[in-house]
């Protein structure tokens, strides 16, 4: 069975104080029958190789270059982001996307490359609002999947985490019902079963649309939800011990 995991997205929030709370009281909160990791600033991750130092919570960065040293000014690299502890790398989250440009082809060269490095890629695909409009989210959501398993091959998925994140629901406060979203859980996972089942089967796939402690039982209790990718809510303690907290059941 898989285990459920539960992963903070605190984008370009927060502070070193700030920080040290959240991470307090995550560690004072978790229950334990989540899986947790948290993407902080990369500025920030020296701290939380600090103060995780003696926690089973996994931290990682939001974006990371495929290049391994270089004339690549504001990138850093895998090894770089490994050297201070590092375990996930967000990859192709729909900023990233959208605000700077990376495209499939971009994507799936990153993946590559922190398979190679021996981290643990946090793969992002999901549709726009217009998209979803027009009748075309499967679609897009296999093209996305595609380009990577074009680029790295089914049995890479067993070391790869896909978080399903509909556009229109981040930062919108509107989130997926669990059957609209379990609906295309299932279908990536199909995907992916078309070329091995058994790989499928293993697969993580996190729904990353407004997660909130009131909708994330009802979420990760659908068969092909296997946790979450938070924003907003990672940056409320309380709210993400909740959400770590409810287990499928």
């Amino acid at each position: 069975m898989r285990r459920l995991l539960v992963a903070a997205n605190w984008k370009m929030n927060g502070n070193k104080e700030s920080n040290a709370a959240l991470l307090k009281a995550f560690k004072e909160g978790f229950d334990g029958s989540a899986d947790t990791a948290i993407f902080p600033p990369a500025l920030y991750v020296p701290q939380l190789s600090e103060e995780l130092a003696d926690s089973a919570i996994a931290y990682g960065v939001q974006n990371a270059y495929f290049e391994e040293k270089g004339a690549f000014t504001g990138e850093l690299s895998l090894s770089m982001a490994k050297e201070f502890g590092c375990e996930y790398i967000l990859v192709g989250h729909s900023e990233r996307r959208e605000l700077f440009g990376e495209t499939d082809e971009i994507v799936a060269k990153k993946v590559e490359a922190i398979l190679a490095a021996g981290l643990i890629p946090m793969l992002c695909i999901g549709e726009k609002l217009e998209e979803r409009e027009a009748g075309t989210t499967e679609k897009v959501c296999e093209t996305q999947v595609k380009a990577v398993l074009d680029k790295v091959g089914i049995a890479a998925f067993e070391k790869i985490v896909i978080a399903y994140e509909p556009v229109w629901a981040i930062g919108t406060g509107k989130t997926a019902t669990p059957e609209q979203a379990q609906d295309v859980h299932a279908f990536i996972r199909q995907i992916l079963a078309a070329e091995d089942a058994e790989v499928a089967a293993k697969t993580r796939i996190l729904y990353g649309g407004s997660v909130k402690a009131a909708s994330a039982e009802a979420l990760f209790g659908q068969p092909d939800i296997d946790g979450g990718l938070v924003g907003g809510a990672s940056l409320i303690a309380d709210e993400f011990v909740a959400i770590c907290n409810a287990t499928k059941g």
